[in-house]
């Protein structure tokens, strides 16, 4: 693997090794092996969402395929917001129990007392949710994996070409990385397909942010931390 992959790679890997890390710790204070409290692990994701955006910021030049002004052909961008809107939809009434990866208990900024510290909690949560993770997300699947599973050579590979392996094996690994299997599974077809039709990271991202957006504004009206 050269450079180009790694830096598709690396703010990936560190996100999900911080997931990994909480799982850990979680379990482990479920032991009473340590001693930390589920307002501790609150805290786990404001520093992972800082890392992996200075950590995005550090290889930003390296990202070409993510152009910005592709937002400016404007029926393609609101495109993008309809399908974003349209897989929160989904994605909040595909919580069925049998298409689920166990019990989420979700980031509830309530189980801290201060105002402030939830406000601050929220704010990095929204932060990491609507900037960061599109961002890292479509990188790693939609730049690098998809076209990888084309060809090891990806960066000789166009965005958005298609092939029916790549397409079902990223949409199937997207969904294994999410709690609600199912629901991540059709969110990875629709990023996927929003791909292979504007050929553009960009507004792959844009639609995932939407998502993460609507879901967040949901959490916060209904309490449905379990989604977040």
């Amino acid at each position: 693997m050269d450079r180009n992959g790694w830096v598709r790679i690396i703010p990936f890997a560190v996100f999900m090794g911080f997931i990994g890390l909480q799982q850990a710790l979680e379990w482990t204070a479920g032991k009473g092996w340590i001693a930390l409290s589920e307002q501790q692990l609150l805290y786990i994701y404001p520093l992972k969402a800082i890392i992996v955006a200075l950590l995005l910021l550090y290889y930003r030049r390296s990202y070409q395929e993510l152009t910005w002004s592709d937002l400016k052909r404007f029926s393609q961008t609101g495109a993008s917001v309809a399908l974003g809107l349209l897989v929160f939809v989904l994605w909040i009434n595909m919580d069925w129990e049998f298409a689920s990866l166990g019990e989420a208990g979700g980031f509830n900024p309530n189980l801290v007392e201060s105002n402030a510290v939830q406000t601050g909690l929220i704010g990095f949560r929204l932060f990491g949710a609507v900037l960061v993770v599109p961002v890292m997300e479509e990188l790693f699947w939609r730049s690098f994996l998809l076209r990888y599973l084309v060809d090891a050579n990806f960066m000789a590979v166009r965005i958005g070409t298609y092939s029916l392996s790549s397409f079902l094996i990223g949409s199937i690994l997207f969904g294994l990385e999410h709690s609600l299997v199912l629901a991540g599974i059709m969110a990875g077809v629709a990023y996927s397909l929003l791909l292979y039709r504007s050929k553009s990271i960009a507004q792959c991202v844009l639609a995932h942010a939407v998502t993460n957006l609507a879901l967040g504004i949901y959490v916060l009206q209904s309490g449905q931390w379990r989604f977040w």
